[in-house]
């Protein structure tokens, strides 16, 4: 079992994850309306990643004899600037996820919850290659710019992800 402090800070992060999700189905959303249905792609299988990782911490909170309490959720923006604003919208939005996860497993150590500290060791390596994949697409998309061919061709890459659930993901 988990201290209750431990088990509201894996709240609040299941609620921050949700938030990510509705930010990348936001985003996906408003790429398929400007007609970047790669971006639109990108951002829905990114979308879709945010909620496994929901799932984990849902599964682990019920595993260790808590539950997830579910808050409301702000409501993300709906229209961005460009192609390279919403990347960029979204390396600021991942460097605070990472700090956050950074900050649990802090706490994990110092209520020295050995299970907890192992637990968010995985979502301290998704962040490092979340934080690498979009600092790679927006340099690419500041060398393509946000127009004309260049946008074109990045539209293409990009949608080219194929969402992959993370090995591991128990359901309750």
């Amino acid at each position: 079992m988990i201290s209750k402090k431990m088990a509201k800070a894996l709240n609040k992060q299941v609620n921050a994850e949700l938030y990510s999700a509705y930010l990348y189905f936001s985003m996906s959303s408003y790429s398929s309306f400007i007609g970047l249905q790669g971006f639109a792609h990108w951002f829905f299988v990114q979308a879709q990643e945010e909620m496994t990782h929901v799932l984990r911490i849902y599964g682990y909170l019920n595993s260790v004899g808590q539950h997830a309490v579910l808050e409301a959720i702000e409501g993300p923006p709906a229209k961005f600037e460009s192609a390279i604003g919403m990347f960029e919208a979204t390396l600021k939005h991942e460097k605070k996820v990472t700090a956050m996860i950074n900050n649990l497993v802090n706490l994990a150590a110092s209520e020295k919850d050995h299970a907890t500290e192992v637990f968010l060791q995985w979502f301290v390596s998704e962040q490092v290659e979340e934080v690498d994949s979009v600092n790679t697409i927006l340099a690419k998309l500041k060398l393509a710019g946000d127009k004309g061919g260049g946008l074109f061709l990045m539209d293409q890459e990009v949608g080219a992800r194929v969402f992959t659930p993370p090995a591991g993901l128990v359901m309750p």
